[in-house]
């Protein structure tokens, strides 16, 4: 396994690359799992420590063409990427203090809620002006406060809470929470990852190896979701699925951690 670690790391991180790109939630949804069962990463926190360095990475350099094609509002994604930091630096530090069969578990539950919640009809359908006014700041620091934590505490970009996130907190389309979202994955992948550098628990090699393939998968992902940005329904359905199906199998697989 060892000799085909680096081509595995680099197949793992073109899968979540591609999911980063196309609905920027299943990044560190696929990472995570993949690093554990289909490279062959034996440590959970490892995993989740060199998972957050690698997304948060892959995230910033997708967030190039989403920027391009104007899908982020830059001022709600630099106030919920701020406000979620702090989170995430609070909840990595009280996820590194669990063990990693049970982390994993509640990590699975929590995607297979979210999955479920992306579901529900909304009824935003145009263009949303920009989140300016007092009580819509408010909201979108003390969402993003929440998802930074959740996100902290399980080592993971957070993309898969930040995108509901955003379109509960300000309204806007699915694609510009997208877009939009691919910052604060950014922001909050990296202070996990230092908080998990800072204790020993990231692979710096598997992480460079990911990054590759994720840049690759990322730019494929982009486009297809340009091609389905008319169609919010499409991406909430392929959003909703990919959390829902991996949130499954991490879940049976880790039942033993709480029996």
């Amino acid at each position: 396994m060892d000799g085909f670690q680096p081509l595995l790391a680099a197949i793992s991180g073109a899968f979540s690359g591609f999911s980063l790109g196309l609905i920027a939630g299943g990044g560190s949804l696929l990472a995570v799992p993949m690093l554990i069962y289909f490279v062959g990463m034996a440590d959970a926190h490892v995993a989740i420590g060199t998972s957050a360095l690698a997304v948060s990475l892959s995230a910033l350099i997708n967030l190039v063409p989403h920027a391009r094609a104007g899908h982020v509002r830059w001022r709600t994604a630099l106030l919920f990427a701020a406000a979620g930091v702090v989170g995430a630096l609070g909840g990595s530090t009280l996820g590194k203090a669990l063990g990693g069969g049970k982390l994993l578990f509640l990590f699975a539950v929590v995607m297979m809620v979210v999955a479920l919640l992306m579901l529900r009809p909304r009824g935003n359908g145009g263009a949303v002006p920009e989140c300016v006014r007092p009580a819509c700041l408010a909201r979108v620091g003390a969402t993003a406060a929440t998802v930074g934590g959740l996100a902290g505490f399980f080592g993971i970009g957070g993309g898969f809470l930040v995108v509901p996130g955003l379109v509960y907190s300000t309204g806007m389309p699915m694609i510009e929470a997208v877009g939009t979202s691919l910052v604060a994955v950014g922001s909050f992948g990296l202070a996990t990852a230092g908080s998990y550098a800072a204790s020993g628990l990231v692979d710096w090699t598997i992480a460079a190896e990911f990054i590759g393939g994720g840049i690759l998968g990322g730019w494929g992902g982009m486009l297809l979701a340009r091609r389905l940005a008319g169609s919010r329904k499409a991406l909430n359905l392929i959003y909703a699925a990919t959390v829902f199906t991996v949130g499954v199998f991490v879940l049976v697989r880790n039942l033993g951690a709480f029996l």
